[in-house]
């Protein structure tokens, strides 16, 4: 298997690193809140990802135990105003809609159990709009599919209590349609298998609670067989680990049970591993730059191996299991 020795300036590999500074990870995110004023030009590059950069930061803080409502009406007026006329929200104010950026739109918005300031009526038409005659999803106006969108649209839908109001049987057929002969899913029929797409698809049909339809030990196999030597997750063979992967594999195999199939010691080392320990945040890898993406999937990771001080997360949802039952009593499966 293939293995980094690469390391930048961000996170240290000089010793092995055998905590989570959940203290500094709190600091790097208000930071990070910061960047506008601290760094215009990664704010500008980064301009289009402000709704999920909400999401991640919010619910890695929530799942960190580190979330509070001081900032509650200033964040969700904020997200109601990222909403457009067609019923989506774009990824910042002004921003053409998209399908992922509605769906972590209402994930802040269940965070800060504010779902009922939803206009839900609208955001249901909008998923409604960019469903296709073969149940897939277009992630937004100009067409592109694949079954990412298959999910934002079952997720939200559930979370909103409203999957009757599109076509679930041919949802879920699009998605096995992405099945391939190894047990995981790509991005579209007949796609290379990936471990972000197999997130996405696994997590499609266990909110459509069709999860009988895959070959658990079949996709076991293949999940088991991205931990790399270094203890980290790949997304495909011969790729490099990554922390992002932390999550997308592990909940998989959560949603399957089959999560004692990996090391979860070996995959934890490899995390803290990946953490800065003086500025805060997590790298893609040992060494490298932290990010808010990279950080809430760690964390999501650690969440999800019951590790001490932190909120249990949802590996179908990816929102705190208390958060779903606080604000979706229709949702029984976690």
């Amino acid at each position: 298997m293939v293995e980094s020795a690469t390391a930048s300036s961000g996170g240290s590999t000089s010793q092995d690193i055998n905590e989570l500074f959940i203290d500094k990870h709190e600091k790097f995110f208000q930071l990070a809140d910061k960047i506008e004023e601290l760094d215009p030009m990664a704010y500008l590059s980064n301009e289009h990802l402000r709704v999920p950069g909400a999401y991640w930061t919010i619910t890695a803080l929530d799942v960190l135990n580190c979330l509070n409502d001081s900032r509650k009406q200033e964040i969700t007026s904020w997200i109601l105003s990222c909403q457009n006329d067609d019923g989506g929200f774009g990824g910042n104010l002004g921003h053409d809609s998209h399908i992922t950026s509605t769906h972590y739109a209402v994930l802040v918005m269940a965070s800060y159990d504010a779902l009922d300031m939803l206009d839900q009526d609208r955001v249901v038409g909008y998923f409604k709009s960019l469903q296709q005659s073969d149940g897939s999803f277009a992630g937004d106006s100009w067409g592109e599919v694949d079954c990412r969108f298959s999910y934002n649209a079952a997720s939200c839908l559930k979370i909103l209590n409203r999957l009757h109001d599109v076509d679930t049987e041919k949802m879920r057929d699009y998605v096995l349609a992405c099945k391939n002969f190894d047990g995981a899913f790509g991005a579209v029929p007949e796609a290379e298998s990936h471990a972000a797409y197999t997130f996405v698809c696994l997590g499609t049909l266990a909110v459509l609670d069709c999860l009988d339809r895959v070959n658990i030990d079949e996709l076991g196999a293949w999940l088991s067989e991205r931990q790399t030597l270094k203890g980290g997750f790949n997304g495909r063979p011969e790729k490099l680990p990554d922390v992002c992967y932390s999550w997308w594999v592990l909940s998989c195999c959560y949603m399957i049970d089959r999560h004692d199939w990996i090391s979860k010691e070996n995959l934890k080392k490899f995390i803290f591993m990946c953490q800065d320990p003086r500025n805060g945040g997590m790298g893609d890898r040992p060494g490298n730059a932290s990010d808010v993406f990279h950080t809430f999937f760690g964390a999501a990771a650690l969440s999800l191996m019951g590790h001490s001080g932190l909120k249990e997360i949802s590996p179908i949802y990816a929102l705190p299991v208390e958060t779903l039952k606080r604000n979706c009593p229709h949702i029984t499966k976690f």
